[in-house]
């Protein structure tokens, strides 16, 4: 079984209509990324879950997608699945601030934008590390995972 996810913008309808945040429950950097996301998402609108949880591996497979890969994060939003450069910059358009101007980097080529999405994916454990296990959220965010 191939761990190769195709690129996705066609409806589903089973993926959550609310943002769904799927990430590696293990990597470092990808956790405190959603810690960022979280700080700047005071109105709740997405929820999260780690690629690895049984719930994560649900979400994936309603959508069509294998429960293995978790080279990327993902974004369930409004009956689609984005991954990689495009998940990033969308989740950016939900969050306070000067982030959602981020989303202009959608113009660059796809190709360009998760070359370098990809580079720091294949890099993160050994510039961040990685943990032993996922992530136990905390009494007071528990109800922001899936």
């Amino acid at each position: 079984m191939s761990n190769e996810m195709p690129h996705t913008e066609e409806p589903s309808t089973k993926t959550p209509q609310n943002g769904v945040v799927l990430f590696d429950g293990v990597c470092n950097f990808c956790n405190s990324s959603i810690n960022f996301v979280m700080d700047r998402d005071p109105s709740c609108f997405f929820k999260f879950g780690a690629l690895q949880s049984e719930e994560g591996i649900l979400l994936l497979k309603n959508a069509g997608y294998q429960s293995e890969y978790l080279d990327s994060v993902l974004l369930l939003q409004d009956g689609h699945v984005y991954r990689d450069s495009e998940a990033a910059l969308r989740i950016t358009r939900k969050m306070t601030g000067l982030w959602p101007l981020m989303f202009g980097f959608i113009i660059i080529p796809r190709v360009i934008r998760d070359a370098v999405y990809n580079w720091i994916a294949r890099n993160r454990y050994r510039w961040f590390g990685k943990m032993d296990s996922c992530r136990m959220p905390t009494p007071e965010i528990r109800s922001r995972f899936i």
